[in-house]
């Protein structure tokens, strides 16, 4: 099983091939296009699993997969934050699809973080994979959802970050970026993540990002991919 997120800078209709060597099963898409509304029939007939959420038919959150993978969405309590799809993959396990953006009362990490407060209980064999907008650089001190606060939480439930895990990284002292402020390579940021239950993180195989040098032309993030 492959499961790639990316937030993709928009346009993802002009993308989907630039997809297509990673093999993926599942891919969770920030920033991308309603393909209800989608006038590019190459992009309907690649999106025709998906689900999706988004104020902006142009910018939402998507998840696709492909025809051997089935997906059923989950119908849990969102209180107004933004942006999350719940989904069942294969019968298997459980897989949250995350995009949090900034908000007047919780903003980034904040909206995760009361996400988790509402369905914890429902992350027993999970995926939780996406644009988190998150690092422990932007911790404070004197808040209660910090980003430190949302993996100690996590780790609670034996849930972890696949890429921390597999490269012996602690958070924070990522080696390998997956955001670039502005495109810039001299702002880079670890702010993408796959966290996944214990007993997915004990088949791991492989977490891989994109190197800039094949994506930075489209996106400011790059992909990454969780197989096990």
């Amino acid at each position: 099983m492959r499961v790639l997120t990316w937030n993709c800078n928009g346009a993802l209709r002009k993308k989907i091939e630039n997809l297509a060597a990673f093999e993926a099963d599942v891919f969770i898409i920030q920033e991308c296009e309603n393909p209800e509304t989608t006038s590019d029939n190459n992009y309907k007939s690649w999106s025709k699993n998906h689900l999706w959420v988004g104020d902006n038919k142009n910018k939402g959150l998507g998840i696709f997969v492909n025809d051997k993978t089935s997906i059923k969405k989950y119908r849990w309590a969102s209180a107004g934050l933004k942006y999350f799809i719940p989904c069942r993959i294969n019968g298997s396990f459980n897989l949250l699809g995350v995009w949090c953006c900034n908000a007047p009362t919780y903003g980034y990490i904040g909206q995760f973080w009361n996400y988790l407060q509402l369905h914890r209980k429902k992350l027993d064999t999970c995926v939780l994979a996406g644009d988190f907008n998150s690092n422990v650089f932007w911790d404070k001190p004197k808040r209660s959802w910090n980003h430190s606060d949302v993996v100690r939480e996590l780790k609670g439930l034996n849930i972890e970050s696949a890429y921390h895990l597999h490269h012996h990284e602690d958070q924070g002292k990522e080696r390998t970026p997956t955001f670039f402020l502005y495109k810039n390579l001299a702002k880079p940021y670890h702010i993408d993540y796959i966290f996944a239950s214990d007993n997915i993180n004990k088949a791991r195989k492989e977490i891989s990002i994109g190197s800039p040098a094949q994506w930075i032309g489209m996106s400011d993030h790059m992909p990454v991919m969780l197989e096990f």
